[in-house]
């Protein structure tokens, strides 16, 4: 019998590590029960402990990959993450634009967590202007969005979360989760909010994971875009989405010398009710 799974056309560069990218992408799609499709953006060559190289894909073939899935293929959400270039946010500003009526899920992402830069200056500018105004939703760990707003990383500056994620939406989005795991670190707890663009803020509160993880961001953002393609509200598939990401880390996988791996699989051989962390909405 066929099963109409939720369609979910990702566009991200890939990562051969399986931790970040399309492939975490894919994964954590498919564990949630949707049918991932997906644009290859850009060739990387990483590891778990960082990113060595991107060399993007052509525009016109980002463009053509794009078309024929959507040409034969109803989607139910459209999830950015690593774009390759600024001809590649062009195209796809383009392909997004005559698709209006799909929801669109956006990781802004501009380093890895070790640092290394996977988006020019032009190309974040580019994104700000030409992405965000369409987006649902955009995803954006603190030192990300604080470099968009201030050029310099959260830590470096006086403001709050509150002032980080109320300016963002002067860029357009209907709605940003800020993610704070990597903000003040000695407290036992992450703190990540929820701004919509009607003003009204939700604050969510996690048990802190002590190691460090390649993927968490693609996860959280993939797992969102799910959610909302089984067609949960926003804030629901944000509340959804980060207990399951959370629960990935969890049980994240040791595959190389640097960071876990979050295993988006963890039901198949671990009980996550054995947790008993309260989420706080």
């Amino acid at each position: 019998m066929q099963q109409n799974h939720p369609k979910i056309l990702t566009f991200a560069a890939s990562d051969p590590t399986g931790g970040a990218g399309i492939q975490a992408d894919i994964m954590t799609q498919t564990s949630l029960g949707c049918f991932p499709l997906s644009v290859i953006t850009a060739l990387t060559v990483q590891d778990t402990q960082g990113v060595k190289s991107l060399e993007p894909v052509s525009a016109t073939l980002v463009n053509h990959q794009a078309r024929a899935l959507l040409d034969e293929t109803k989607i139910d959400v459209i999830k950015c993450g690593v774009l390759g270039d600024v001809e590649n946010i062009k195209v796809i500003a383009k392909i997004i634009s005559d698709y209006p009526n799909i929801p669109v899920v956006i990781d802004p992402i501009i380093a890895s967590g070790r640092g290394d830069r996977l988006i020019t200056d032009e190309g974040l500018e580019m994104m700000i202007r030409l992405l965000f105004p369409v987006a649902e939703i955009i995803i954006p760990n603190i030192n990300e969005a604080s470099l968009i707003i201030t050029k310099n990383l959260f830590e470096e500056i006086k403001e709050d979360q509150f002032f980080i994620g109320k300016s963002l939406l002067e860029f357009g989005p209907k709605n940003i989760l800020l993610t704070a795991a990597d903000h003040d670190l000695t407290s036992p707890k992450v703190k990540n909010i929820l701004f919509n663009h009607s003003g009204s803020t939700v604050t969510f509160e996690y048990q802190r994971l002590l190691l460090k993880y390649h993927g968490s961001g693609c996860t959280l953002s993939s797992s969102i875009a799910a959610y909302i393609a089984m067609g949960m509200t926003t804030e629901g598939a944000v509340a959804e989405a980060q207990d399951f990401t959370w629960q990935t880390l969890r049980y994240g996988l040791k595959n190389g010398r640097g960071q876990l791996i979050p295993n988006r699989f963890y039901w198949m051989t671990n009980d996550p009710e054995e947790d008993n962390e309260p989420k706080h909405h």
